[in-house]
C-alpha cells in the first residue's frame, strides 16, 4: 500500500469556459473563467480525491489542459 499523499493545493485548467452548473461539480474549488479556459483552484486531500476530480472532468466531457500543484510561493 502506498503512503498517503499530503494535502496540497491544485490548479486544474480546463478547455472552454464552463457554466455554473458544471462548476458546482467541483465544490470547494475556486473557479475562474476567461480567455476560453476555466481554472479551478483548491485543496486536494489525497490521491483518491485527485483521481475523483479528474474522473469528474472526464465524466462531464471536459478537456483537461493541465493539472499541477501550486507552490506556496505562487
Amino acid at each position: 500500500m502506498l503512503p498517503a499523499m499530503p494535502g496540497r493545493e491544485y490548479r486544474l485548467t480546463l478547455e472552454g469556459e464552463i457554466g455554473d452548473r458544471e462548476g458546482r461539480e467541483f465544490e470547494g474549488m475556486t473557479m475562474t473563467r476567461g480567455d476560453g479556459t476555466t481554472v479551478l483552484v483548491g485543496p486536494v486531500r489525497d490521491q483518491a480525491e485527485l483521481h475523483g476530480l479528474l474522473q469528474r472532468v472526464s465524466d462531464l466531457g471536459l478537456t483537461l489542459l493541465s493539472a499541477r500543484t501550486i507552490d506556496e510561493h505562487e
